[in-house]
């Protein structure tokens, strides 16, 4: 059994960002020991290519297609999970564990209509967490504000911060990107991220009030770090859960001073050089707390990535040979692989290898199941709606793991992998999403590629291997009318 378990969670993190997986030109010295030191996962997905709903998979083991409001979530949407759903932090609370969240939340808060001058519910402390802080939403939408606990951190009220999502700006002295670009001082951004300017940067969203309590965007790694460490500082003598949710290299990509020019790659290699500092710098606290070889820590990513999302921060033409994707096709909003095959590696001296690479076929929706068994948790206690146990996976000794497993690119259109083939039906729209300059992966007829040949997904064998695809569409749709053990929601 592990005594401590740690996701650190990044944001639209490639399957070929780090060194430890191919990658050249972003140094990730913390994350390639890390792999060094523990398994490197190759076939580990989130079990979607957007945010909100693979964090939503994450906590619950849900697929997130069963939840109509896992989806990309405004600000200010109220939560997707229920007071009473399972998750990860309450299923481990059985174990006695002490869990927390910090960084980027994006599940939702509040019922509806919420006033941020208040205490606010549900929030993560009414889905099973002790801790809490976060931010409500994504670091390109407002509130650019941290929440901690049930309140907003740092608000004068005096000066309160009112939040709305709407067409027109409600807020007629207040001026927005779109009215005043001259104030964008950092970079210009595109239509989506026109509204409410907060430090130089426009955002998704308007509000007003609430200046004292506005995040610094250069701190933002290192407020969120510390919290992380001070969690662990204060729960070493009970077994602890911390989701680490970091939030580079989702744009805005602002990183600290120090990284500022780290890489040849533009801001969105100094982030993710940023990011590596991050996870070396918990991973040495873990050390120096003496909690090194009771912890396991498992770094992944939500989904995909994405170079041109809304700023004009140079992230393509700085690019050069670095491919955010690796092998893979697509990446973040795509249905091909590249939108949920994620990079995975997990650290657990004494209980999983060192040095090592798994093929094992993984969802991060196995994660609550797994890490509850490996907590001592029986299966059946442990068990999530789509959730398997793979705790023989997380330790190195099942190198096969899952049969098959669901993904989805945005607007919940599903993909079954199969063993080494993929699945993707005939879905409606673009086959390029011309704003972000990525594929979609959409196509009027089914697609399906081998794997084992054809990594990047570029010979479609649909009009080959008719039967097959029958088997599979057949395979995917009995998945999703599987309702029986889902849970319900309004």
């Amino acid at each position: 059994m592990a005594k401590n378990f740690v996701i650190i969670y990044a944001d639209d993190l490639g399957f070929g960002d780090l060194a430890c997986y191919g990658a050249s030109g972003i140094p990730t010295p913390n994350l390639d020991r890390m792999a060094a030191e523990g398994l490197r996962f190759t076939n580990s997905y989130a079990t979607a290519a957007t945010c909100t709903p693979s964090r939503y998979s994450l906590l619950t083991g849900s697929y997130p297609w069963r939840n109509p409001g896992a989806k990309i979530l405004a600000g200010d949407a109220p939560m997707i999970i229920t007071e009473d759903e399972p998750t990860l932090p309450r299923i481990l609370a059985r174990a006695g564990y002490r869990s927390a969240v910090v960084g980027k939340w994006h599940i939702g808060l509040g019922e509806g209509a919420i006033d941020w001058n208040a205490d606010i519910r549900p929030t993560p402390l009414d889905v099973g967490f002790d801790e809490s802080f976060i931010m409500a939403a994504t670091n390109d939408r407002v509130p650019c504000v941290y929440v901690d606990g049930r309140r907003v951190a740092n608000l004068d009220p005096s000066d309160p911060l009112e939040v709305r999502y709407a067409k027109e700006n409600p807020f007629s002295e207040v001026p927005t990107g779109r009215t005043h670009p001259e104030l964008l001082t950092t970079w210009h951004s595109d239509s989506q991220h026109w509204d409410a300017i907060v430090n130089g940067v426009g955002r998704i969203g308007f509000c007003r009030g609430g200046k004292s309590a506005q995040w610094d965007d250069e701190t933002m790694a290192e407020v969120f770090l510390e919290r992380a460490k001070g969690f662990i500082s204060r729960s070493k003598e009970q077994p602890f859960f911390l989701y680490y949710a970091l939030h580079q290299p989702h744009v805005p990509r602002i990183p600290s001073p120090r990284f500022r020019g780290a890489t040849a790659l533009g801001p969105r290699g100094d982030v993710i050089a940023e990011l590596d500092w991050c996870v070396g710098q918990l991973l040495e606290h873990l050390r120096a707390e003496g909690l090194d070889e009771d912890t396991l820590v498992i770094f992944s990513s939500d989904n995909g990535p994405i170079l041109d999302d809304g700023y004009a921060d140079q992230a393509r033409e700085l690019c050069g040979c670095h491919r955010p994707s690796g092998p893979l096709r697509g990446g973040k909003y795509s249905v091909f692989d590249g939108g949920a095959r994620v990079p995975m590696i997990l650290r657990a001296p004494g209980l999983a290898p060192a040095g090592q690479e798994s093929a094992a076929l993984f969802s991060h929706a196995d994660l609550p199941t797994s890490l509850a068994v490996l907590a001592g948790i029986a299966p059946e206690q442990a068990a999530c709606v789509d959730g398997v146990d793979m705790s023989a996976v997380l330790t190195g000794q099942d190198e096969v793991g899952r049969e098959s497993l669901v993904t989805e690119g945005i607007g919940a259109r599903t993909v079954l992998r199969h063993g080494t083939w993929i699945y993707i039906p005939p879905h409606p729209g673009p086959a390029r999403f011309a704003d972000k300059d990525t594929e979609s992966g959409f196509s009027p007829e089914p697609q399906l590629y081998d794997l084992t040949t054809d990594i990047g997904q570029r010979e479609n064998l649909a009009s080959y291997c008719p039967a097959r695809v029958q088997s599979l569409a057949e395979e995917l749709a009995a998945i999703q009318a599987d309702t029986h053990h889902a849970y319900p929601h309004s």
